[in-house]
């Protein structure tokens, strides 16, 4: 374990570099062009067979090191989000003068994608010292965010022979992911209808305008009669131009349905579809509906948890110097109360009425309590098909929320830096460990199975589903 812990001392800075240069990247779904090649570059680079285009995504790849035992995995994201532009370390939200574009590092892959590359050849290196045997994979997994890259991944079969997988999630504390997420479906609703002059002969005019409208009423009103944990939201892409006396000949909309579980979220999506038929009965209009992506919901594995949950505990408190914790309080007194409530109310026995600037602890787990977290991950689909264990580990001024500009601005601290390295650490003795005992990846195996109940894993994405940079 000394030379291990060695290996992460020299190997620190390079991986800090690399988050660096990711972060000031900021690239989009399927555009993470020069990111995937930092990560593939570094790989080759430490010995690991390169396999590129996975699941024809040019930005999807697979980097694997070992010849026998078991295939540990590593899921690594490295997608930024579009409208976060920030400037790092400022404490209000200024444009960035580091990157390029109006995108942003506000949910952390910089991070997450370098700590599971950090993992992955930290594994390597302790088992070419002589402990033991394992296939070591690493997964770039591009288009988390609003693209289901890992779900167009697992329709091509690309996790089929993985035996257990490991990633984790920066936050604003540390402890097991042990929520259960949403699934969702993710679809376009493009109404055609017949342009004519508003006032000289609209009677002559279908405004597909007018159909998205009476769609997102129909759909406002279904809300009362759809379960209580799923989510429905759209977005107006296309209002029809900017001529009001111009009656629309096309209007575009685009809606995220959630539910708890995959035929729920199936379900749903059948009622709004009815509601937008209903739409352009209404108005006289057709209705072109284009399936977009989707992700299942996450089954938690306990087994893997409590293997995690027992490496968080052995790594001990996460440490900052006084200069990281005044940062982190400086950033927390940006955040509203609503903010820190939302982190700090599930934490409650662990912070008995204090608010720290940086969480230092773990967060106790309850293998009996598997709540569901009001999103959606396509890690869920790999949770399907293969054993999947995830950590939250602080990176953050406690109670930052996801996607903000807070976040973006954080990405390159010091505390950051620490909680990506700390991920890394506890993923890779996850891992070790299942490599020892392997009875735990079969115990893990037979869990998956029986939450499935003995069901195959279904993709939620039609095989006819092309993905999308590849639509015209």
């Amino acid at each position: 374990m000394e030379q291990l812990q060695e290996f992460f001392r020299r190997e620190t800075p390079r991986m800090t570099a690399l988050a660096d240069q990711i972060w000031s990247l900021a690239e989009l779904r399927y555009a993470e062009t020069a990111s995937a090649r930092l990560h593939m570059d570094a790989l080759a680079g430490s010995g690991f067979r390169i396999t590129r285009d996975v699941a024809g995504i040019p930005t999807a790849f697979m980097a694997e090191w070992g010849e026998t035992g078991p295939v540990i995995a590593f899921l690594g994201e490295y997608d930024a989000l579009s409208g976060l532009n920030q400037q790092s370390g400022a404490l209000v939200c200024t444009p960035s003068v580091d990157s390029p574009g109006l995108a942003g590092h506000g949910c952390g892959h910089h991070l997450l994608g370098t700590s599971a590359h950090f993992a992955a050849i930290a594994l390597q290196a302790h088992l070419q010292a002589g402990g033991g045997q394992a296939r070591v994979r690493y997964y770039g997994c591009p288009a988390e965010e609003g693209g289901s890259g890992k779900t167009f991944m697992a329709r091509a079969g690309v996790f089929d022979d993985v035996d257990a997988a490991l990633t984790w999630h920066p936050g604003s504390f540390t402890g097991v992911f042990s929520q259960s997420t949403l699934a969702n479906i993710q679809a376009k609703f493009i109404f055609h209808g017949k342009a004519s002059h508003a006032a000289h002969s609209p009677h002559l005019g279908r405004s597909a305008l007018d159909a998205v409208e009476l769609m997102n009423v129909g759909v406002n009103y279904l809300r009362e009669h759809m379960p209580s944990d799923a989510r429905v939201h759209y977005a107006i892409t296309d209002s029809g131009g900017l001529s009001p006396n111009v009656v629309q000949a096309r209007a575009e909309v685009l809606y995220l349905i959630r539910a708890a579980r995959n035929h729920e979220a199936a379900e749903l999506y059948e009622r709004v579809q009815n509601v937008a038929r209903g739409a352009a009965l209404m108005t006289d209009c057709k209705v072109e509906i284009v399936f977009d992506k989707a992700c299942s919901n996450l089954l938690q594995n306990r087994t893997l948890n409590q293997v995690l949950y027992a490496k968080l505990q052995a790594e001990g408190a996460l440490t900052v110097d006084t200069g990281e914790q005044g940062q982190a309080g400086q950033f927390q007194a940006t955040l509203s109360k609503n903010d820190i409530d939302a982190v700090s109310r599930p934490l409650a026995s662990v912070l008995r009425g204090q608010v720290p600037a940086v969480f230092e602890g773990v967060a106790p787990y309850d293998p009996a309590a598997e709540e569901i977290l009001f999103g959606s991950t396509d890690v869920a689909d790999v949770s399907w098909i293969t054993p999947t264990v995830q950590a939250w580990v602080a990176c953050y001024a406690f109670g930052t929320p996801m996607h903000s500009w807070q976040m973006v601005s954080q990405g390159q601290s010091g505390l950051a830096h620490a909680g990506m390295v700390r991920a890394a650490r506890v993923l890779t003795a996850t891992a070790i460990e299942l490599v020892q005992r392997p009875e735990l990846i079969a115990q893990a195996q037979a869990e998956l199975l029986e939450r499935r109940q003995g069901k195959p894993y279904a993709c939620p994405i039609p095989a006819d589903v092309p993905l999308p940079f590849l639509r015209t």
